[in-house]
C-alpha cells in the first residue's frame, strides 16, 4: 500500500514593519547614499505627512498600505490646494520610498507603482533680455563683489550653490580663456568651465581690491571676518539689485536660464552648453529652443560674451 506524502511550503509573507520605523530607515539610507541636505529634508517631509495621513486611517504597518490608501491621501492634498507640482512632488517621494520598501523585503507587492502622477504645466523659464541683464550690471557696479557674482553666474550658468562653493583652489586665471572647476556633488558630477575675460576681469578686480586677506579663508567670496558667503545671503543681494535695476519677477536662477538661452541664440554648440550647465540629459538643454530665435545658422564651439 503506497502512502500518501505531502510536502508543505511555507509562503514568507512580508516583514511586520512599523511604518514610523520604516520612515526613519529610509532617511538613513538617503544619507548613506549622499542625498543632500535639501534633498532629505524634501523626502523627509513628504513620507512624513504620508506616514501621518495612513495613521490616522488606522494604518501603522508597512504590509497594509493598499493602493487607495494612496489614490485617497493625493486627492486630499488636490482638495487642500496643493499644486499640481507639489503632488507630482510628493508622488514620487511615495514611489522612491515604496521601491526601497520593497528592496528591503518590507513590501512584497509594491502598490505604488501604479500611482499616477498628476499633470503638471511647465512653466517658460525666466530670460532676461539683454536690455534687463545690463541694467542689473549697471544697478552693481559700484559694489565690486557683487558685481563679480552677478558676472559669473551670467558668464558661466553655474548654479548659486555651485557659485557658493567655490575655492579660491578651483580657479585657474594664469591665461585665457581662464577656467572653473566645479567638484562633484551628491549626484552630480564635476566638470570645469572656461571662463571669458568678462568673467575673469570681475573676479580678478574682486580679490584684489576687496576680497580680505585672510590666509585660512579657502573660499572665493567671503564675508569681512573670512567665512564663505551663505546662498541666503548671496540671493537677498542680487534680488535686491533686480529691484535697484528695475527688472520685475527675476529670480538668481534667472541668470542660469539666461546663459542657457542667449549661447544657444548664439549659436553654440548644444552639446557644449548642456555640459557647461551640468545638464544629466540633453533634452533639458534642447527645451530652451522653443523660447529663443537663433541669431545664427552655424554652430560654433567658443563661448561669447553675455
Amino acid at each position: 500500500m503506497r502512502v500518501a506524502t505531502y510536502r508543505f511550503y511555507a509562503i514568507i509573507p512580508a516583514t511586520m514593519t512599523k511604518l514610523e520605523t520604516a520612515h526613519k530607515n529610509f532617511i538613513k539610507h538617503l544619507e548613506t547614499e549622499g542625498r543632500s541636505p535639501s534633498t532629505l529634508v524634501a523626502y523627509g517631509k513628504d513620507i512624513e505627512q504620508l506616514v501621518d495621513y495612513l495613521s490616522k486611517r488606522g494604518v501603522n504597518e508597512v504590509k497594509d498600505i493598499k493602493l487607495v490608501l494612496l489614490e485617497d491621501y493625493m486627492g486630499k492634498l488636490l482638495k487642500e490646494n496643493y499644486t499640481a507640482k507639489s503632488i507630482s512632488r510628493k508622488t514620487n517621494s511615495t514611489k522612491t520610498f515604496f521601491k526601497f520598501l520593497q528592496t528591503k523585503g518590507d513590501l512584497t507587492d509594491n502598490v505604488a507603482d501604479q500611482l499616477k502622477h498628476p499633470k503638471v504645466e511647465v512653466k517658460a523659464p525666466r530670460i532676461l533680455s539683454k536690455m534687463e541683464y545690463r541694467a542689473l550690471r549697471d544697478a552693481a557696479k559700484e559694489d565690486i563683489r557683487t558685481s563679480a557674482i552677478i558676472e559669473l553666474l551670467l558668464q558661466t550658468g553655474i548654479t548659486i550653490s555651485e557659485l557658493a562653493d567655490i575655492k579660491l583652489e578651483h580657479l585657474d586665471m594664469t591665461k585665457e580663456p581662464g577656467s572653473l572647476f566645479i567638484p562633484k556633488k551628491n549626484a552630480k558630477e564635476s566638470r570645469t568651465i572656461p571662463l571669458n575675460k568678462a568673467a575673469m576681469e570681475s573676479v580678478k578686480k574682486y580679490i584684489e581690491k576687496e576680497r580680505p586677506e585672510i590666509e585660512r579663508a579657502e573660499h572665493l567670496f567671503i564675508t569681512k571676518t573670512g567665512k564663505a558667503l551663505l546662498v541666503r545671503n548671496i540671493r537677498s543681494t542680487i534680488e535686491r539689485f533686480y529691484k535697484a535695476a528695475g527688472v520685475e519677477n527675476a529670480k538668481v536662477n534667472d541668470l542660469r536660464h539666461t546663459f542657457v538661452a542667449h549661447h544657444l541664440a548664439q549659436g553654440t554648440s548644444m552639446l557644449q552648453v548642456s555640459k557647461i550647465a551640468g545638464h544629466k540629459r540633453i533634452s533639458t538643454t534642447e527645451r530652451y529652443l522653443q523660447y529663443i530665435d537663433k541669431e545664427v545658422d552655424e554652430e560654433k564651439t567658443e563661448l561669447g560674451i553675455l
